[in-house]
Order: C-alpha cells, then structure tokens, then sequence
C-alpha cells in the first residue's frame, strides 16, 4: 500500500515531465513552421483581407447600381414628361405665331362645293347671321347655374351677363382676326387657334359655370372655312378670267393672221391675173421666138395663179375652221431640267412664232421643238395627252400650267395611237444652254502662262525688281 503511494506521485511527475517535454516541441515545431511558411500565411492573411474589401467594394457597387438605375428611370420620366410639354409649348406657340408648315396637317379639304364666289358670299352672310341669332337667344354662350350675389339673384344674373359679354368679345374677337388673316397657306394653324381659345376661355369661366356652346364654336369653324374658300374661288375665277382674256388676245393673233394671209392671198391672185391679162392681150401681136418665150410665160403664170388661189382658198377654209391648229411638244431642258415638257397648242398659221412668243424675257434659254403636230381638231388632241399624263403634272394645282414630268417615248406613244406618221425629234439641241455649260466650264480651267510671255512679263520688269 505504501509502495502504490510512492508510485501515483512518481508516474503523475512523469506524465508531467511528458506533457511538458510535447508541449515544448510542439512550440518548437509551430515556431518554426510559422518561420518556414511565414510568408504564405502573410499572403494568405492578405488575400483574406483582400477579398474582404472586394466583398465590400461589390456591396457598394450593387449599391450604387441600384441607386444608377432608379435614377436613370427617373430622368427618363422627367425627360417623358418635359419633351411631351415641349411639344405642346411648341404647338401651342407655333398656332400663335403661325409658323406651322402646311405639310404637317396636309392639304386642305373643302367643306363646302359651291359653284360661285357668290354662292360663297350668300352662305357666309347665312352663317354669320345665324351666329347673331344665337347671340340674340342667349345660346351661344349659357350658364348652367343660378347666382346670387349679396344674397340678390338680381345682381347674380348681372354678373353673369357681364361675364358672358367678356366671354363673347374675347373669342369673337379672336375668330375675327382668324378670318381676316386666313390665306391657302394657314387655313389649320387658325382651325387650331380657334379651338385652342375656345378651351382656353371655357376653362376660365369654369368656375362660374359658363360655356361656349359648341353649336356656336361649329358656327364660327364654318364661318372661317367658308372665308378661306371663298377667298379660294376667288382666285381660281380671277384664273379663269385670265385664261379667257389670253385665249381671246391668241384667237385675235389667228384672226389677224388669217385676215393678213388671206389679203396676200388675194392681192397675189390679182397680181397674177392682171400679168396673165397682159400677157394673152400681147400673145395676138407676137411672132417668132418671141412667141414661144410668151406662151411659156403665160403657162408659168397661169400655174402661179393657180397656186394663188389654192393658198386663198386654204386660208378661207382655216378661217372657217375653228379647231384646226397644232399640239406643240416643248422642251427647256437649262430651264426646267430633263424630262420635262410642255404640251400645248396654237391655231397660229406659223406654229413657230408662238414657240418664240414662249422663249421670251420670262425663261433664260430658249424652247426646243420635239413634235409640231397638226390637227383638225387641236383642242381635243391636246386635251388627250394632258389627260394621259394628268398625275405627271409638274403643277399639280394649276392646270393652266401645260409642262409634264414624263419620259419624250411615253408622249410619242399616245401621240401615234391615231397618226402613225408623226416625226418626233428625240434629242434637244439645247444650244444656249449646252453653249453656257462650255464657258462655265472653260472659265473654271486655271489658264496656263507660257514661256514667252513670262519672258515679256520679265523683260518689262526694272532691273532692280528682277
């Protein structure tokens, strides 16, 4: 029992002694090791920190993203909204000023298909009147409230029928200025401005409860239209007027014309019978050679006079014959450009000169001829090529304007559909033209000094300069 006492004391020292002889390598063996890899433990320990600023980093950035992208979508329904009142500002501005193009609402359409200028003015002092009728009822412009001021409807009503008085001198006022200034090219903006006050004067009377009826708006739309077109009606009798005064100064050119041949026909003929006359009263009293050199006199002029005649009975059948003349084919390529033609007619004897007439101080180059066609019947011949060719007008509006957007092939092809013979000059000569290109492009080209005028330019130099 004693000897298991000595025993417990000596095993635990040693156990001890063991535990502290490990304990002590193993220091030994950490503190080397962590000598040996120190530096893979540093990098290590760096890459820890590394990835922990990355994380960071990436928190931020996500952060930042989100923040980006909120506003991003905020700029971009504040830019939605500010460019969608920006084109209102802008309509709304370009409808006072009256600076719309035409193109961006089209062509106008008429509402009303009179006949007459005076149709139109008839319907304008209806529509008018009308509006005065309405203003009369107290229809054009209603309150759909009662009022009552200091407790008397009496001054309530007198508040309102001044209030509708304003109203009315307001928009009539701006209807008027409307109408007074409406022309072809600005028919939509005032529609627009029309509509824009009537919006604008019913939104501040909201508050009282008044309106503009749209029975009376309709009225004053009606009444703007009905102007504008008038104005238009106008313009296209004052067109017509002009092409008759024209087509009446061209038939008295052909009247004058064929008076003039006829004359010279006529003064020809006698001309000829009187020196036929002479000759056949001194054929009896001829003899010999002198015979023979007179009966050929007499044949040749016996067949001038028949000529003579023929010319004047030609030009009494033309003077007859209201129709006949000639469809012209032109062209003015230095004026127009190609492809582009004029297909008219004259009843002129010498077709030419109106070509000429055409060539004057208005265009700067002058009309080449591609067909000179005649015809019993030139109105209806011109008739049928401007209508074949009526979507190729360069003109769309104006009809009196005869030129054509169309290839020279295309124009000969119906031309031939009832004369087969027709002679189409193809190629325009252009001489005036082409002639102008030639010095435009020759005074382009820098001009080269030769050698023997240097040498003059050098000898008419001072000495002392050279």
């Amino acid at each position: 029992m004693q000897n298991e006492s000595i025993l417990f004391p000596i095993l635990l020292c040693l156990i001890i002694f063991l535990l502290v002889s490990i304990l002590f390598r193993t220091r030994s063996d950490l503190s080397r090791f962590k000598k040996k890899y120190s530096l893979i433990l540093d990098i290590e320990a760096e890459r820890s920190k590394i990835s922990s600023e990355i994380f960071s980093l990436k928190h931020q950035m996500e952060t930042l993203q989100i923040d980006f992208n909120l506003r991003k979508k905020q700029l971009s329904a504040d830019y939605t909204d500010a460019y969608a009142l920006y084109e209102k500002l802008k309509k709304e501005l370009s409808t006072v000023e009256e600076t719309l193009e035409m193109t961006e609402f089209g062509v106008y359409k008429p509402y009303f298909d009179f006949g007459t200028s005076d149709q139109y003015k008839a319907k304008l002092e209806e529509i008018r009147e009308k509006q005065k009728q309405l203003i009369k009822e107290k229809t054009a412009i209603t309150c759909n409230r009662e009022w009552s001021v200091e407790g008397s409807r009496a001054k309530g009503q007198k508040m309102i029928n001044d209030q509708i008085k304003l109203m009315a001198r307001g928009f009539n006022g701006e209807c008027d200025a409307a109408v007074l200034k409406v022309r072809w090219n600005n028919m939509h903006n005032l529609e627009e401005r029309i509509k824009r006050a009537y919006e604008v004067i019913n939104k501040l009377e909201s508050v009282h409860d008044i309106v503009i009826t749209n029975e009376y708006l309709n009225l004053k739309l009606d009444e703007l239209h009905l102007a504008h077109e008038y104005q238009e009606k106008l313009y296209q009798e004052k067109e017509e007027q002009r092409r008759i005064v024209e087509q009446m100064r061209e038939e008295e050119k052909v009247r004058v014309e064929i008076e003039k041949a006829q004359k010279e026909a006529e003064d020809e003929e006698l001309r000829y019978q009187r020196a036929l006359e002479r000759a056949t009263a001194e054929l009896d009293k001829t003899k010999g050679k002198e015979l023979d050199a007179l009966k050929n006199k007499i044949t040749l002029l016996q067949e001038e006079l028949k000529t003579a005649q023929e010319r004047k009975e030609r030009a009494m059948a033309r003077a007859e014959m209201t129709k006949a003349g000639h469809v012209y084919i032109l062209s003015n390529i230095g004026s127009f450009g190609e492809n582009v033609y004029k297909i008219g007619m004259t009843r002129r004897l010498e077709p030419l000169d109106r070509v000429k007439e055409l060539s004057d101080a208005s265009v700067p180059f002058t009309f080449d001829v591609h067909a000179m066609i005649y015809s019993e019947n030139a109105p209806a011949l011109e008739n049928e090529l401007q209508k074949a060719f009526d979507q190729k007008r360069v003109n769309m509006v104006n009809d009196r304007k005869e030129f054509f957007k169309v290839a020279l092939d295309e124009i000969e092809n119906i031309a031939k559909v009832n004369n087969s013979s027709i002679e189409f000059t193809k190629i325009a000569e252009a001489r005036e033209y082409r002639e102008t290109l030639a010095l435009v492009a020759q005074a382009s080209i820098p001009k080269a000094v030769s050698v023997e005028t240097k040498k003059e330019i050098v000898v008419g130099i001072p000495s002392a300069l050279t």
